[in-house]
């Protein structure tokens, strides 16, 4: 008791090797990323987005992040999701926002999760050539298992939905009241809209992605976004 307390009063390291605890199937989880919402402060909307657009000097890994614009869905008006290697240190002192930028937000909440290498979260992210992917649409979806259905909703969430462009589904490590973070990537709201009409004529159909969700949480939410940063 007197380690673990002490471990939580001065940091805490987070290493995917150790916290791997999903299914076989599952596709590979070797890094941890930091999800941010943010909910900006009356008026600071614009203010907020371009405070979010930068990475702290010290980032761990320069230019692997990824901002979102709330457009339709939840509360936040944005979501950052950065990525910081194999493992994550937080110390006791924090990392206290730059004096300009502290009173942009409303409020927020951080969760660290594990997901794919990032080559790979980059590419189903098209951020391997973001210029060619700025119209770009994101669901960002967050799930909690029922009690005793984790392994059976990863599995229904493993899989994306038609028409998508690229898809990453990130695990609950620590901070959160949730399990599994899913972002949908669109390449054009043309082809959102299309495979949200294809969805709905599979809504019924055992197993579906629906049916899936409804059957083995007790939680989730969806949110549309458009890409910020980079």
């Amino acid at each position: 008791m007197k380690s673990t307390c002490a471990l939580l009063a001065a940091l805490f390291v987070f290493s995917v090797s150790a916290l791997q605890n999903a299914p076989a199937q599952a596709a590979a989880r070797t890094d941890v990323y930091h999800v941010h919402f943010a909910k900006a402060a009356l008026g600071k909307g614009a203010e907020e987005a371009e405070a979010l657009k930068q990475q702290a000097p010290d980032a761990p890994m320069k230019g692997h992040y990824i901002v979102l614009r709330h457009q339709s869905g939840e509360d936040w008006d944005y979501a950052v999701i950065e990525h910081l290697g194999t493992k994550a240190t937080i110390n006791a002192a924090g990392n206290p926002p730059p004096a300009a930028a502290r009173d942009l937000s409303a409020w927020h909440a951080d969760t660290f999760v594990n997901g794919p290498a990032w080559p790979e979260f980059a590419k189903a992210m098209g951020l391997d050539d973001a210029a060619k992917t700025a119209g770009s649409v994101y669901v960002v979806s967050v799930y909690r298992a029922a009690p005793g259905h984790r392994d059976e909703l990863e599995k229904s969430l493993a899989q994306p939905g038609s028409g998508t462009a690229g898809y990453v589904m990130l695990q609950h490590l620590e901070v959160g009241p949730w399990q599994f973070l899913c972002v949908a990537r669109y390449s054009s709201w043309e082809d959102f809209g299309k495979a949200e009409s294809a969805d709905v004529a599979q809504t019924l159909k055992p197993d579906s992605g629906w049916l899936g969700v409804r059957n083995h949480s007790t939680y989730h939410n969806d949110t549309i976004t458009d890409r910020i940063a980079p």
